[in-house]
């Protein structure tokens, strides 16, 4: 791009737009593998092509600067024909999320609060998150666009992945019966309704209104609605359905779980019962709910702050129901550290296992891994 002559404001934006998709997918890549080759400039020659292991350390400082200096070149929104390309919005919520996983709380909290006034806020109904009808709405701050239908394809394999035999699914990530029981319950046995919005499970209904069996999930009796959509609408392993990978919910938990770090849980309450009165409120607003129009007594109640201890496990928990299925849980689960993750993993060494190797193909090519 630098030496390309154009209009310099359009030159800009794209350069910015570039430096969120690095520091997007040096995010996953640092996250999975730990150390690993940080390229900045395109390999001109075959002398180019192996370079050296950066530490996470390393890497993590590159993302910080590259989503600065995307945040501040980044419009606000774009055009309807241009929705999808990173935004101000998105570049300062991934910035707040890289500051958070290396416990810069402060940095997080600060940058969390500037995505605050650029529009976002919480939908009224969780379930629109996850619906094509209700893509890139208020709640959306970075969704990678799929359509289906199209040549060359530009649909999703979610559906398929997740979906049921019955409809020529793979029944892949099955969730668990403990992710199941992490959902509360009053004493009257009425659950977080974000939970037959995020499972597939026995007495409610799949995506296509049709009854869920327990036999579609061999392996659990459960499977992810989040990222199923029904199969009269696309092919099945061409999916219209978007991924959502941040939305408003985990910036107001990012706040909150900042707040508590820094000492100040009593006002992380706020943006965490947030994220709990929009769940529970589902009774008011989504007239497709059993039992539309009267909160259930007990439900959700707000949190009240006793300690950073109990509030730290408050927020972790919230994390899980209110992003569950949705591909944060395995990051979160490393990143709070060797006991949380020994104690939730089956047979897990933090040490051993807690990066997967680099692949031998990457070490063919590059000789100075």
């Amino acid at each position: 791009m630098p030496n390309i002559q154009m209009e310099s404001v359009l030159k800009d934006r794209i350069i910015a737009e570039a430096k969120f998709l690095r520091a997007y997918y040096y995010f996953h890549l640092v996250n999975i593998y730990g150390n690993i080759p940080l390229r900045l400039t395109p390999a001109l020659n075959v002398n180019d092509l192996s370079i050296p292991l950066s530490t996470v350390t390393v890497v993590y400082a590159q993302m910080e600067q590259d989503l600065n200096d995307a945040s501040a070149l980044l419009p606000i929104n774009y055009p309807a024909t241009e929705t999808g390309r990173a935004t101000k919005g998105a570049a300062l919520g991934l910035l707040s999320k890289v500051y958070l996983f290396q416990e810069k709380w402060q940095l997080a909290l600060t940058t969390a609060n500037e995505i605050d006034g650029l529009g976002y806020g919480l939908s009224p109904i969780y379930r629109n998150n996850f619906e094509i009808a209700h893509e890139n709405k208020i709640e959306s701050i970075f969704e990678i666009q799929h359509v289906g239908g199209q040549i060359p394809a530009a649909g999703s394999f979610l559906n398929q992945y997740v979906s049921p035999n019955v409809l020529n699914g793979y029944f892949f990530n099955a969730p668990t019966a403990n992710f199941v029981n992490e959902f509360e319950k009053t004493a009257t046995e009425i659950v977080d309704p974000r939970l037959d919005y995020t499972v597939g499970r026995a007495g409610n209904k799949w995506v296509d209104g049709q009854d869920f069996m327990s036999e579609w999930s061999p392996a659990t009796g459960y499977l992810d609605k989040k990222q199923a959509q029904p199969v009269a609408v696309d092919p099945i392993g061409d999916g219209g359905l978007n991924y959502v990978f941040m939305r408003y919910a985990e910036i107001l938990l990012i706040k909150a779980e900042a707040l508590n770090e820094l000492n100040r849980g009593n006002e992380g309450t706020t943006p965490l019962n947030a994220i709990r009165k929009r769940a529970r409120e589902s009774y008011l607003f989504d007239n497709a709910i059993i039992g539309f129009g009267t909160i259930p007594a007990d439900l959700l109640p707000d949190i009240t702050y006793t300690n950073q201890t109990s509030m730290r496990d408050a927020i972790r928990h919230e994390r899980r129901v209110e992003l569950g299925l949705e591909f944060h849980r395995f990051y979160d689960v490393i990143r709070y550290g060797k006991t949380y993750a020994e104690q939730v993993l089956q047979n897990f060494n933090y040490e051993k296992n807690r990066y997967f190797p680099i692949p031998q193909s990457e070490r063919d090519t590059n000789s100075k891994i």
